[in-house]
């Protein structure tokens, strides 16, 4: 049993919700022209590193005809996902060593593992389990914008708390969390190094701004409970004596935050991700 990832790096609710948001429907149409895929064809589609599950979830959605199958190593990504998340198989397994045969799949995708795992295993394990002619799908999140709304900002508490918890540069080693960045030019580069052909790129530009009035209520309150989640899931990890009353301090900011979009007094605080898609093929 494998939760290292969820108990030390990113919790569950975490990773479902922002990932709930960023593949939300709304932004369909951006992931539709870079995946090109066909929506009517019975596709075999492999999530590699799956996580809790919001994008298998959202990819049974959009692509009704295809087989979705998830794999993520940490048991607790694949038991949430099994528990709330219908018509996709989850499996936990290993992106490296993945338990499928070979030629098995019409389509591999990944959302933000490349820069943790090994480059050549990570792409010859893709390559063997995809059909001739197949599409490997890598999604890398970039640097995006963030603007904090006024009533969220780290107070003086917050900040005391963190420092007497002060986060290891070894911990990220330990847990092999980004040990293999890649910048925008190297990770195309590193897929046609690894045999696959037809390489494209492209951007999803994720918009999250509570205020603004194209999003529906009860999105702009699940983007404030995103951050919220972050935020208490962040305190948890720590296992510090004093996260209950940490914890009461980020709720009664963010019941705050709940208020004043209810109220209609606009914070604008804003949230914008960046995406970078890569798709190539399998000759």
């Amino acid at each position: 049993m494998n939760t290292i990832w969820s108990e030390h790096v990113q919790g569950i609710m975490t990773l479902y919700l922002s990932r709930k948001l960023r593949f939300d429907d709304m932004f369909f149409n951006q992931y539709k022209s870079l995946f090109n895929l066909n929506r009517s064809a019975k596709l075999r589609i492999l999530e590699i590193g799956c996580g809790p599950g919001a994008l298998a979830e959202s990819l049974h959605k959009w692509y009704p005809n295809a087989h979705i199958t998830a794999i993520d190593r940490d048991s607790n990504f694949i038991s949430f996902a099994k528990a709330n998340i219908a018509g996709v198989d989850f499996i936990e397994g290993d992106a490296t060593q993945l338990p499928f045969e070979d030629n098995s799949f019409d389509v591999t995708i990944s959302n933000t593992v490349v820069e943790h795992v090994e480059p050549t295993a990570f792409w010859e394990e893709q390559m063997r389990v995809l059909k001739s002619g197949g599409v490997c799908l890598c999604l890398s999140a970039r640097k995006g914008l963030c603007c904090v709304a006024p009533c969220l900002e780290t107070s003086e508490k917050e900040k005391k708390f963190w420092e007497s918890v002060p986060q290891s540069e070894y911990d990220l080693e330990k847990f092999s969390v980004c040990r293999f960045p890649k910048s925008e030019s190297e990770i195309p580069a590193s897929m046609e190094k690894n045999g696959f052909t037809n390489v494209i790129t492209g951007y999803a530009i994720i918009d999250l701004t509570p205020d603004d009035s194209k999003y529906p209520p009860k999105m702009s309150e699940l983007m404030i409970e995103a951050m919220r989640q972050n935020d208490i899931e962040a305190v948890w990890s720590v296992h510090s004596n004093h996260a209950d009353e940490m914890i009461s301090v980020i709720n009664s900011k963010y019941d705050e935050r709940i208020r004043l979009y209810r109220e209609g007094i606009k914070q604008w605080d804003t949230s914008v991700s960046v995406t970078m898609i890569i798709r190539g093929m399998k000759r």
